[in-house]
């Protein structure tokens, strides 16, 4: 599967056919979402049943973990597996809040078909903004709050409150915690940038125009599921995570913010464990960790892009020209004996894959061209190879 190409969302769907049963329950499902990153706002790896042939970079890692996210969620609630219906919810869903809305030439490009107008609406959750040059060198920032997404679709799918309203409040509070956690610790660079990060992210609420009254304890009255506590409690130990341990004021901050969420100290002693294990296993994948100036990052993002385009269409290219191999052993049998309907059907799809070939090998071999034949996949992906589309289903 290739989340950086069409059909990719049809691809996970057949792919999760086969394990319905991947996570038994909610909570089991946050886990592993935690385990990967993706609670954290921080995209490292995807679940094991997710069959990849190339190395994903953190966008294409969030968004399939957000799609898996989405997915199980909408089975536990709606006991339902019909993935063409599941599609349809999750498009409704993100229409009703008025968010990831698709460009008139998306629209142009993508057709009336909702599965790859959701491809779009995936793409702009992802990204916090940033041009299309910046997209497509690797140099833009991800989504730190995607998990709120998913919070948001429970609500949905119960038919219960405001979403809008909802999803700013969960926002807020979030946000809220973080700044009080920060407030209760000497402040570090790296902290300073986490709070940056969640800052930008905020999708629902605007902080100048929030009018809550009080902090998170006040506004813990609205009665919050025990998932979103759960997120709230990870999110304060995401930001005193860099100390390893904890000194008085915030060992004070966070058994109080636990007895708040109502959590037990073993709850509240294991989600700090649980984050400061995370750090310490995956602390050089960590993007805003690495202290360097925006040259050095936008040099090494468009580096990386390259490097992994030339890679997987030098890995297309020899794939398409050894399954023509059986190409010339069935024209050599057709010259001696009468071929079935199935390898009649072998040698026409084949000829018609090598004419696609010789555009695409001269495409590649121009200067730049491992970057334009990524272009010509999305926009004209039936003129090209068969073994250039990662997410055909058979």
């Amino acid at each position: 599967m290739n989340p950086s190409a069409s059909g990719w969302i049809n691809k996970f769907g057949h792919l999760v056919k086969s394990v319905p049963d991947a996570f038994p329950n909610f909570e089991s499902l946050y886990q592993e979402l935690k385990r990967n990153g993706f609670v954290y706002g921080i995209h490292i790896d995807i679940p094991p049943f997710i069959s990849v042939e190339h190395q994903l970079t953190e966008d294409e890692v969030a968004k399939i973990n957000l799609l898996t996210a989405l997915y199980y969620t909408y089975q536990f609630d709606k006991q339902e597996s019909d993935f063409e219906l599941f599609v349809n919810t999750v498009f409704g869903y993100y229409q009703s809040l008025e968010v990831g809305k698709i460009s008139f030439l998306n629209k142009i490009l993508t057709g009336s078909h909702t599965e790859s107008q959701l491809e779009k609406l995936i793409d702009s959750r992802i990204y916090l903004g940033g041009n299309a040059f910046n997209r497509a060198f690797g140099n833009s920032l991800t989504n730190s709050l995607l998990y709120v997404d998913v919070l948001i679709f429970r609500i949905y799918l119960l038919g219960q409150r405001s979403l809008i309203e909802h999803a700013q409040l969960l926002e807020y509070v979030t946000i809220n915690i973080a700044y009080q956690a920060l407030n209760s610790k000497e402040v570090q660079k790296e902290d300073a940038k986490l709070i940056q990060l969640l800052g930008s992210s905020l999708t629902y609420l605007n902080l100048d125009d929030a009018n809550y009254e009080g902090n998170y304890h006040d506004l813990l009255q609205y009665n919050f599921t025990d998932c979103e506590k759960d997120y709230f409690l990870d999110m304060a130990c995401l930001t005193l995570w860099e100390d390893k341990q904890i000194d008085h004021a915030e060992s004070e901050y966070i058994f109080h913010l636990g007895r708040d969420l109502e959590r037990s100290k073993k709850e509240v002693d294991s989600a700090m464990d649980f984050v400061q294990f995370f750090f310490k296993k995956n602390k050089s994948k960590i993007g805003y960790l690495n202290d360097k100036n925006v040259a050095v990052q936008f040099y090494e993002g468009m580096s990386k892009n390259v490097g992994k385009l030339i890679l997987r269409n030098s890995k297309r290219l020899k794939k398409e020209l050894a399954e023509s191999k059986e190409l010339v052993s069935l024209l050599s049998k057709s010259a001696t004996k009468e071929l079935n309907a199935d390898e009649r059907k072998k040698i026409q799809n084949q000829l018609l894959d090598i004419f696609k070939t010789i555009p695409s090998l001269a495409i590649f071999m121009l200067p730049g061209g491992a970057v334009l034949l990524p272009i010509f996949i999305k926009l004209i992906p039936k003129l090209l190879p068969s073994a250039f589309d990662d997410n055909r289903v058979d």
